[in-house]
């Protein structure tokens, strides 16, 4: 298995100038990283990992996650020498339009991909999500005899990848879940970009990890392949920790410019290049050299994959014959698929209920969906009680209960958005997370990184207003929501009571393209009677809610959440005087964008351009509904210490002062 050290020689040093020859042509990118750890992820891909390039999604491979983004080259030439669908010409096109090599990775672009990364921390994060998801669903599916979910998940990270508090975050709840299937293996090459890490990461990282609760091996020398290859087996023999292993390794190992900030990320420059091959042996006359030997041998990736899922494919068709109920739900749950009639008989969950906070509603909501969608699993950043995100009678998932569906991410926003993206990554879930909505701003990395990917995720954002009341302006987002719906690809929904609650979350659970943010209220809210009020129509972004008369309105008020209650007052102020009002719930502006022109013209006709619009929020992003005609009664300030009745009236977010604005308006 281990073959000749010529041969794996040859190998290692095709990846270097694969990846240091994609960043010359490109004039662009980091050739330090792949030159340093080449030969440590040769061995991982070489004599470990289960994997198959012909199938890339085949479900129970091993996972492997560039948490070092920026070393996307490195990655590139792995996919292309192993027998990916990826071509030579598309490692000459790295960083161009249109190509499938972009500057740092991207799942869903680049077959091979597990994960988008870059931003440095998220991969190590995600790769704990995969590892929770791993063994989430080998302790609900698999049975006696019947292991068809059994699979590591390793992880690439860099001194830069430790120092992000997110990793901290994720390292820390993964050693507390005794997740001994999360493989890190860390590249100590000792330099970031401002020079030597000793000006600023002086810390014992071993002594850290094992702090956390994890087992740490070596360090070693990773050009050493035997001693990474011994490093890699211990931390697979661990099954009760997750494993760190230290592979000291020299940036830009070849090149005149090693163990420099100078090869981190710039091209090595033509004499740079010419130097680092000279130095290695390798061939001067051409770039993108790949010996045949070299591929050939890489290329047995190719049988050893089908092989692997071949077995596989025995073990899961003798388990589907012993038990076919979870053999078909674990077929659909990989392929994102959600139970029939998972929605249904859900619109009169709260019918004739009285006043309630939406985050109660959700919570009620939450419950009879995972009756209904085995998938479901989160929970809270140490929130669940206020944010109403524990499943009712299902177990918290821990070291000794991995069939748990309640996560307990502790005080680790960041980690949660992270951890999350990583359980839909590896797939079988629908993860969602809960914090307040003003903590938003610490896991706004993963939010990101979510909407590009398109992944499949529920944020629970409570207490989303000046409605906090007491706990002050530091707990007040008043920003929040307006920053949320600026991120493309995040669905943004703000249910005005119960129902709309009921008809979010169905959008939320559906939306299989991208994440979705429900917000919140700490407060109660009437709960609207649908038999005098239309349907709650979240799925359309907003709908008429109420008129006063007949035909086109003479105004046009529009509300979301907690607000659509007190534009609903302002318009019955309104028609006692004669106006013809017209109140709209738009509860998701991400919705109403794609609803069809003739659905926004019927609920915001052009022709009226008498428009107020009120949400306990900033101001800016509403002339887009309202017009530079309209009116905005929100807020330009932080909130208050006070009763949320109070907050509300002494910040002017109130039925008179939306009336008022619109008196002003038809007045001209």
């Amino acid at each position: 298995m281990n073959g000749s050290k010529a041969r794996d020689d040859l190998c290692i040093n095709t990846i270097r100038f694969l990846s240091v020859d994609a960043v010359q042509k490109a004039n662009s990118g980091h050739p330090g990283a792949p030159m340093g750890a080449a030969s440590v992820v040769y061995v991982l891909w070489d004599r470990f990992l289960r994997h198959n390039p012909r199938n890339p999604a085949w479900p129970d491979r091993d996972r492997f996650v560039l948490s070092a983004g920026h070393a996307s080259a490195l990655l590139y030439s792995l996919l292309y020498m192993t027998g990916y669908d990826l071509a030579l010409d598309d490692l000459k096109s790295f960083r161009q339009w249109g190509s499938r090599t972009p500057g740092h990775p991207e799942h869903g672009l680049t077959p091979g991909v597990e994960a988008t990364t870059g931003p440095l921390g998220q991969g190590l994060a995600n790769g704990v999500g995969m590892a929770i998801a791993e063994r989430a669903l080998a302790a609900r599916l698999n049975g006696p005899g019947h292991e068809i979910v059994d699979h590591n998940t390793y992880v690439l990270a860099s001194d830069g990848d430790l120092m992000e508090g997110v990793a901290s975050e994720a390292a820390s709840l993964a050693g507390t879940l005794k997740l001994g299937k999360l493989i890190v293996l860390y590249d100590d090459n000792g330099i970031s970009i401002e020079g030597s890490t000793d000006l600023t990461f002086t810390e014992d990282v071993a002594a850290r990890f094992r702090a956390y609760g994890w087992q740490v091996v070596g360090p070693v020398d990773g050009l050493d392949l035997d001693a990474v290859e011994a490093a890699i087996a211990e931390g697979r023999a661990d099954a009760a920790r997750p494993s760190l292993v230290v592979c000291r390794t020299t940036i830009g190992y070849g090149s005149p410019g090693a163990n420099t900030p100078a090869v981190h990320g710039a091209p090595l420059g033509e004499e740079g290049v010419r130097k680092s091959k000279e130095t290695l042996g390798w061939p001067l006359e051409s770039a993108f050299h790949v010996p045949d030997d070299a591929l050939e041998h890489m290329r047995l990736a190719v049988g050893r994959g089908g092989d692997y899922e071949n077995t596989w494919g025995e073990r899961f068709s003798a388990y589907a014959s012993r038990h076919p109920k979870e053999a078909a739900e674990f077929t659909a749950r990989i392929a994102g698929e959600l139970p029939a009639g998972w929605g249904d008989g859900l619109t009169d969950l709260f019918a004739g209920s009285g006043p309630m906070a939406t985050r109660v509603a959700s919570g009620k909501v939450l419950n009879a969906l995972a009756a209904r969608v085995p998938a479901l699993i989160g929970g809270s950043a140490d929130l669940a009680p206020s944010n109403m995100t524990l499943i009712e009678g299902a177990a918290d998932f821990a070291a000794d209960r991995y069939d748990g569906r309640n996560l307990r991410f502790g005080v680790r926003e960041h980690a949660m958005g992270s951890i999350a993206n990583g359980i839909a990554l590896h797939g079988g879930f629908v993860p969602y997370g809960g914090t307040f909505l003003v903590f938003s701003d610490y896991m706004r990395p993963p939010i990101r990184l979510a909407a590009i990917t398109g992944l499949r995720v529920v944020y629970v954002f409570t207490h989303d207003s000046i409605g906090l009341g007491e706990d002050g302006p530091t707990h007040q987002p008043v920003e929040q929501l307006m920053s949320l719906r600026a991120v493309p690809n995040l669905t943004v929904i703000r249910p005005a009571d119960a129902t709309e609650t009921v008809e979010a979350w169905k959008v939320a659970i559906a939306n299989a393209d991208g994440p979705t943010g429900l917000v919140l209220s700490r407060q109660k809210l009437p709960v609207l009677d649908r038999s005098e009020f239309p349907p709650a129509a979240v799925a359309s972004g907003g709908y008429v809610l109420w008129q006063s008369g007949e035909g086109m309105p003479d105004v046009i008020l529009i509300g979301t959440g907690s607000e659509v209650h007190i534009a609903l007052e302002a318009g019955r102020a309104l028609a006692d005087e004669g106006v013809n009002a017209r109140v709209v719930s738009l509860p998701s502006w991400e919705l109403f964008d794609r609803a069809s022109a003739e659905h926004r013209e019927a609920v915001l006709p052009a022709a009226v351009r008498a428009r107020v619009a009120v949400e306990a929020g900033v101001r800016v992003g509403w002339e887009r509904y309202v017009g530079l005609d309209g009116a905005v009664v929100g807020l330009d300030r932080f909130g208050a210490s006070a009763p949320y009745q109070t907050n509300y009236e002494r910040l002017g977010i109130t039925a008179e002062a939306v009336a008022d604005a619109a008196r002003k308006l038809l007045a001209g």
